[in-house]
């Protein structure tokens, strides 16, 4: 008797000092994502009853990384525990179509059973008709009319009974179809393996009942964006249009359905520990010792995307390596670089590239780009960065001119200033209102593409601006109709906000998006701007013997630019891809290559001397003259740059002399030359260079 006693007593004590469990659903609100992570921000309602609540969230993603678990808006609530579990679900509860499905299912067989019962009632008409069929002639006698009026009336009524019964079949078996394919869906998601799902246990300690709006953050893997650049221009004399964009994925297991989004600059994965730097006390050694590389620094982002890579591998000099090692970090799969130093390689998996050449330092890349050309420079030499480069050579060129009356782009700031000729413009806050005749005529606004009737001053912010462009005369005519009669102003908005922080750049994207977590790429744009540019033909014949168009732009800091491909178009159509690496560009211009003019062309030759004596007591003399002829195909005129080189000595007993540089500029420091040539349409040119080579004749050197 007592030990029933004793176990009533318990179980009431046992029951009341356990928590309630809840089981919540939490919706994404925003998602930070790094180049490589991301944080998600979830909100959630909560009803609390006074004492312990153990909270479970689910539907999260299995690949949370429990540290970085965040939990805001508690009021006097607090936390008593928490823990982070992965739950396997039968794919049957985890799908979101399942219930939808079943339920049409369930619609559709009942419209099933409602036309057979009609098929039923049908064919009982049938029979009735049937039965009745015979004509009695007692009692009355039947005309001819009155019997024809009678068989048509079967004959039609029998008719319109089959067709309906027909009609009701052929629906039947259609919906036996759809049913069919709903119940294969549930069939292959029933069958198909458990998934993962993430699972949030916290227990909540309430003082007294309440209900709570808690929002919760975490670290994921698997998710990134990569930079990505469309530039275009329309021709030698107009800016260059730069969209910035981001290639974002994420394979975390959860859909990232309508949410904000912010693009960081941030890598949470890199090791921030400050570097401790100790003297260096030399001494003898049994043998050589390498020295070790600094770490490079971190920016690069490994894009997953990435299957092919192609490049060069040069040394410092700009001079192609051929038979450098091109490998995937940690595994077999590499290649070499050919006479030219280009290389090509699939790259199916794999996240960094190692370079290494005999006599070079290697160097480890992240695959940040289908294209990658790598410098490599000499082991022992003086330490130095080294530099992943871009296709193009960073040089000066000619400035800008701009076609009169055609297309200029103005920045807000001088749009508020009143300073488009010609034009009346509104639309900014900042501009001052003005009485005007109602006669004056106004121009064409169009916002971000769309034309907009009746733009007044106020309906844009100045910050809202990223570009304005006005186009008026015959340009706006052609292109616009008797609408741009009075001009055109072109307004593109900015596609997020910048945020600067201490250690890092965010971009706040206007437009919520939805990213699936597929691991394909969602693309956003993050903003658009006009650069100003320099153009200019370029050969560096020893190098390459093509002729390169390239544009030189300026003030490249102020856009928060990051390594990555950029899509170039030129005149209207595609040009190629290079990469943009603005930590590869120490000088204040950064400089595009827009593809190679064929119609430009430049062939170097080195000239036979026969006459020059090839010795002079101990040394070897090697006389070097080189002719560049350049001819200009094309059916305008051009100014081309052209550079070569003379070699410089690096040791005492090596002397290059008797140098003539002709119509060069001559960088006597570095050895280069350069022309400045104006080529009229279908002109010929001929320069020429040449140098003396005195060395020990019992030594060999490479020229």
């Amino acid at each position: 008797m007592k030990k029933a006693i004793f176990t009533t007593v318990l179980f009431p004590l046992y029951f009341w000092g356990a928590p309630s469990q809840q089981e919540i659903t939490s919706e994404i609100e925003q998602v930070t994502v790094y180049l490589n992570g991301a944080q998600v921000t979830r909100n959630a309602s909560l009803i609390l009853s006074e004492g312990s609540n153990e909270i479970v969230f689910t539907g999260l993603s299995h690949k949370i990384d429990e540290s970085s678990i965040q939990v805001s808006g508690l009021q006097h609530v607090s936390i008593l525990a928490m823990a982070y579990d992965i739950n396997f679900l039968e794919k049957s509860k985890s799908h979101p179509k399942v219930s939808q499905w079943e339920s049409q299912i369930i619609t559709l067989e009942h419209e099933i059973a409602m036309l057979k019962n009609k098929i039923i009632g049908l064919e009982e008409e049938e029979k009735v008709i049937n039965a009745n069929r015979l004509v009695s002639t007692d009692g009355e006698a039947l005309t001819l009319e009155k019997v024809q009026q009678i068989g048509r009336y079967y004959r039609e009524r029998i008719t319109a009974i089959k067709d309906e019964i027909f009609t009701t079949y052929v629906a039947i078996n259609t919906i036996k179809l759809q049913v069919s394919a709903l119940q294969n869906q549930l069939s292959e998601v029933n069958n198909a393996p458990a998934t993962q799902q993430g699972e949030i246990t916290i227990t909540f300690d309430a003082p007294i009942s309440t209900s709570l709006h808690v929002t919760f953050t975490y670290m994921v893997a698997d998710a990134g964006w990569v930079p990505n650049y469309d530039i275009k221009s329309v021709s030698l004399n107009a800016p260059l249009q730069m969209t910035y964009k981001a290639n974002v994925y994420q394979k975390t297991g959860m859909d990232w359905n309508d949410v904000k989004v912010t693009l960081s600059t941030g890598n949470p994965n890199y090791n921030i520990a400050k570097p401790h730097l100790e003297a260096h006390y030399l001494n003898f050694t049994n043998g050589y010792q390498r020295r070790k590389s600094a770490i490079k620094k971190e920016g690069y982002a490994f894009n997953p995307h990435v299957k092919k890579v192609v490049g060069i591998v040069t040394d410092t000099s700009g001079q192609p390596l051929p038979g450098a090692n091109v490998m995937v970090k940690g595994t077999t799969n590499g290649t070499q670089s050919d006479f030219d130093g280009q290389y090509t390689l699939e790259v199916p998996h794999g996240r960094e590239l190692v370079f290494s050449y005999i006599g070079m330092h290697s160097v480890e890349v992240p695959l940040y780009a289908s294209t990658m050309n790598v410098t490599l420079e000499e082991d022992g030499a003086a330490l130095e960065e080294v530099v992943v480069t871009a296709l193009g050579t960073s040089q000066k060129s000619n400035p800008l001119g701009y076609a009169t009356g055609a297309v200029a782009s103005v920045s807000p700031e001088t749009l508020v200033q009143g300073r488009v000729a010609g034009v009346q413009i509104r639309g900014t806050s900042s501009l001052p209102r003005t009485k005007t005749n109602k006669q004056t005529p106004t121009p064409l606004y169009i916002v971000d593409g769309v034309p907009l009737d009746g733009f007044v001053e106020g309906d844009l912010d100045e910050r809202e601006i990223q570009d304005i462009e006005v186009v008026r005369g015959v340009n706006a005519t052609t292109i616009y109709g008797s609408k741009g009669a009075h001009g055109v102003v072109i307004i593109t908005t900015r596609k997020s906000s910048i945020m600067e922080g201490a250690t890092k750049t965010e971009f706040a994207i206007k437009k919520p998006y939805t990213i699936v977590s597929d691991g394909d790429i969602t693309a956003m744009e993050i903003n658009s701007f006009k650069i100003p540019a320099e153009y200019e033909y370029f050969a560096a014949p020893i190098i390459n013997e093509n002729v390169f168009l390239t544009a030189t732009f300026k003030d490249w800091e102020q856009h928060q630019l990051l390594p990555g491909e950029a899509t170039i178009y030129f005149e209207g159509s595609y040009a190629g891809k290079t990469v943009i690496d603005p930590y590869a560009t120490a000088k204040k211009e950064m400089v595009l290559s827009l593809g190679i003019d064929p119609n430009i062309t430049v062939i170097r030759e080195r000239e036979r001397n026969f006459k020059g004596k090839p010795f002079v007591g101990n040394n070897r003399v090697i006389n070097r003259t080189y002719q560049i002829e350049i001819k200009n195909n094309k059916n305008v005129a051009v100014t081309l740059k052209l550079m070569d080189r003379i070699p410089k000595s690096q040791n005492k007993e090596i002397k290059v002399g008797d140098i003539m540089t002709h119509n060069a500029v001559y960088d006597a420091e570095k050895g280069l030359l350069t022309w400045k040539l104006p080529l009229k349409t279908k002109e010929t040119r001929r320069e020429t260079f040449s140098f003396v080579v005195k060395y020990p004749k019992y030594r060999s050197i490479s020229l």
